[in-house]
């Protein structure tokens, strides 16, 4: 049974990029990034410094984030197909128990063919059931990460253009809208998820200001970048030699696009305490995933190494959450809504499938998982087999196999920061690659996990990329 009802706790802000790796950010260790808020907020948060996109593509993650459930339950196993909505969700529990809600930004839960992004059929999501449950404000689309000249919807399939830069109207509309929230007589949760730092790279998708920072930054490509490509890696992760040559030009981009995002996330964040909500409101910032920029013979992420996987996670509530804080407990995108509803004194759905760490949160022990599980499913938005993998990663390790040539990967994250050395044909690490087996077995029994091909669930699962069955409707 779920817990009772209790009287809602505080405000809820929670704010996620697109593709920001934690790499990225100065509070990690990056001298190059010019992020003085998101570090500022660093320091008047917890910090989950293990944090870990389990699923890391656009879309996987954030049916994860918002049901609690990994891919295999969810059926979200690619990009640019459309979720099954009945789920018992992050937005259900909040409007139940009383929080007026908002979101804003990109969702990417609804397409259902690939390409076409910008028809109102892909792009606009009706009020009802596959909103899961934000039945308040909505401003949002389903993806584009061309950010100037945009648009988002509203309550019908009309295009409502985003003037100038779109993270700064998308942070001008959730002040707005947090301002109106705050002077009624509910508790609010503003979700807000920004495009930005995501690709495509060019100079002209970037306020000129941002790339100017960066205009004698040199940047070179990365210490684990290999000349070829990944033999397991779809279309989307396979770098061509023009490619290659054009990596540091798209880093300056991403810093760029990162130095926008920390001055949006500046902004809001003063907002919050000019509106004397800082002691009242659980404020998260966090990202989808990483990006690669050639490390292992990669671009993109859909992959478990530490450049796609690793994500910031920073929970801010000082009149109860430990400032300047961190916590090395390995959290997981399934374990973020019962995280926040717990920290919200809200009840967690029975169904959810992993853990509540909201005592990590408050600086008390708690139970710890042993490791985070990641799926990876298949190609980034294709029906495209023999790319999918399944991972362990631990505070010291992480683990890999593939399907389809049973390949081990066993890497020393701690020692081997950059994962050059894959210690899986090393005897010495025998009991260690048993101890992972066998919790991958574990882990993937307890959910239902079969290690199937991608193309299984477009034959089983979906029709006309339409999810119509999970594993929340039907037995497998």
């Amino acid at each position: 049974m779920e817990r009772t009802k209790h009287r809602p706790g505080p405000n809820l802000v929670y704010v996620f990029a697109d593709q920001l790796r934690l790499s990225a950010c100065g509070y990690a260790g990056d001298g190059r990034a010019h992020t003085p808020n998101i570090d500022r907020l660093a320091g008047e948060s917890m910090s989950f410094d293990n944090a870990i996109s389990g699923h890391p593509v656009c879309a996987p993650y954030r049916a994860s984030l918002f049901t609690g459930k990994y891919t295999t339950s969810t059926g979200m196993v690619i990009n640019e197909i459309r979720m099954n909505p009945n789920h018992r969700c992050f937005g259900h529990v909040l409007h139940e128990n009383g929080y007026d809600t908002a979101y804003i930004g990109k969702w990417h839960l609804w397409a259902s063919e690939l390409g076409n992004h910008y028809e109102p059929r892909n792009s606009y999501v009706p009020p009802g059931t596959h909103r899961l449950g934000f039945d308040g404000f909505w401003a949002s689309y389903n993806f584009h990460h061309e950010y100037y000249g945009m648009y988002y919807h509203a309550d019908s399939p009309a295009k409502i253009p985003m003037d100038g830069y779109e993270p700064d109207g998308q942070t001008d509309m959730a002040i707005e809208r947090m301002t109106r929230m705050a002077g009624g007589d509910q508790p609010f949760a503003l979700f807000l998820s920004y495009g930005t730092p995501h690709d495509p790279w060019e100079p002209e998708n970037v306020p000129a200001a941002y790339l100017d920072m960066f205009k004698d930054a040199a940047f070179a490509l990365p210490p684990n970048y290999s000349d070829a490509n990944d033999p397991h890696a779809d279309d989307w992760a396979k770098l061509s030699p023009e490619e290659r040559a054009r990596i540091p030009d798209w880093l300056r981009v991403y810093y760029a696009m990162t130095a926008n995002l920390d001055w949006n996330a500046g902004r809001l964040l003063a907002a919050v305490d000019e509106l004397g909500l800082r002691d009242d409101t659980l404020f998260v910032f966090t990202s989808d995933h990483g990006e690669l920029f050639g490390a292992h013979g990669r671009k993109g992420k859909n992959i478990f190494y530490e450049e796609a996987v690793r994500v910031p996670f920073l929970v801010r509530q000082p009149a109860r959450i430990p400032q300047g804080a961190a916590t090395d407990v390995c959290l997981n995108t399934c374990d973020i809504m019962p995280t926040v509803l717990s920290l919200l004194d809200l009840p967690v759905p029975d169904e959810a499938e992993d853990m509540d760490l909201s005592p990590f949160a408050l600086g008390e022990d708690g139970e710890e998982p042993e490791a985070a599980f990641l799926q990876g499913t298949g190609a980034t938005a294709d029906w495209a087999d023999g790319h999918e993998w399944r991972a362990l990663r631990d505070k010291r390790y992480t683990y890999a196999i593939y399907r389809d040539d049973r390949q081990e990967l066993l890497f020393d994250h701690e020692a081997d920061p950059h994962q050059l050395r894959d210690l899986a044909g090393d005897p010495r690490y025998g009991a260690e690659l048993d101890r992972f087996r066998e919790l991958l077995a574990r882990r993937m029994s307890r959910i239902g996990d079969t290690f199937e091909r991608c193309t299984w669930y477009r034959d089983h699962w979906t029709e006309d990329r339409r999810i119509v069955r999970t594993a929340t409707l039907s037995a497998r």
